[in-house]
């Protein structure tokens, strides 16, 4: 088979799939109110797309694959777009360091292992400052996430072609 790229954006909120001790399958937000007696809970997401069908996903499985969108209170509309908490939060890891004497590499980790590299240098060694090099860098970095995020989400919302 070939292999394909999907990006959907989608609803969904915690639940959990239980067996009612007859083979009936509930998905539901409170296990302990539907089966006091369950033999059987796991833990997940309930999921709707966008034509409306449901289902459930167990939530390793949908925490791997599905970025939360969070509201950006700077904009006037509820519409999805991205926020700068969704910036911070899909840098996982940054590593700084000096080459020679006035140049600042950063380089940042994404959530998904995509990595991005930038550098910041001054024109005179006695005026190197490696934290405002790592600034000026992380500044450029979450520039880059902001637009790839912004890609990714446009995708979601309108597909490909």
């Amino acid at each position: 088979m070939k292999k394909y790229i999907g990006t959907k954006l989608i609803e969904a909120a915690p639940a959990y799939r239980c067996m009612d001790g007859k083979g009936k399958v509930v998905i539901t937000p409170h296990p302990e109110e539907a089966f006091p007696n369950y033999p059987s809970v796991e833990e997940g997401y309930r999921v709707r797309y966008p034509d409306g069908y449901e289902s459930w996903s167990p939530k390793e499985t949908f925490e791997k694959v599905y970025l939360p969108l969070s509201r950006n209170r700077d904009l006037k509309t509820d519409k999805p777009s991205i926020s700068a908490e969704m910036v911070e939060d899909f840098i996982r890891k940054v590593h700084t360091e000096t080459a020679g004497e006035k140049t600042t590499i950063v380089r940042a980790v994404l959530k998904n292992g995509f990595e991005i590299v930038e550098s910041s240098s001054c024109v005179s060694p006695e005026n190197y400052d490696e934290a405002m090099g790592r600034e000026i860098c992380m500044e450029k970095i979450k520039d880059k996430v902001w637009m790839l995020l912004g890609f990714l989400l446009q995708t979601a919302a309108n597909g490909v072609k």
